[in-house]
Order: structure tokens, then sequence, then C-alpha cells
């Protein structure tokens, strides 16, 4: 899995300050400028436009994704415990 998120992103950080990311699996992408290898990623799940209205997003294995710091939180919980 895969959680795209960018700098100064609150809602990101609601996410990735919860949960540990890489015990769940989830490898994080940092949008920034400096990092265009996340940005061709994202653009590969054809995100773009999902990304410039919300993020974070999570990109599950099977490829579908799930947008908005709620919905997350809410799937990763179900992850940890199961």
């Amino acid at each position: 899995m895969t959680l795209f998120t960018k700098p100064g992103c609150e809602k990101c950080h609601y996410i990735t300050d919860r949960f540990d990311l890489a015990s769940l699996g989830v490898a994080e992408e940092n949008l920034a400028p400096d990092n265009p290898d996340a940005l061709a990623h994202l653009a590969w799940h054809e995100l773009v436009e999902e990304a410039e209205r919300a993020l974070p997003i999570l990109v599950l294995d099977d490829s579908s994704h799930i947008s908005g710091a709620i919905k997350i939180k809410s799937y990763l919980r179900k992850v940890a415990n199961a």
C-alpha cells in the first residue's frame, strides 16, 4: 500500500502521526517539489486530479484507493486490528 501525502498537509500528518505505517505495510510517498518520482507514481495510478482536490490518498494493493483522512484512518484501524 502507498500513502500519498504532501508537506504542510494537516490531514496527512493526522494519519502519519497516528499510525506506524511501516508496520502496516504502507509506504509513504511525499508529493514535494524535490520528489518527482512520487508525482510520477501518483500519475501512474491516475490520481493527479484526485490529489489536486484532496490528500491524503491511500492506494491499496489491488490499486483501488481511499481518499480523505477519516476514511483512511478507519481502514488502517481495521488493518491494524486484523
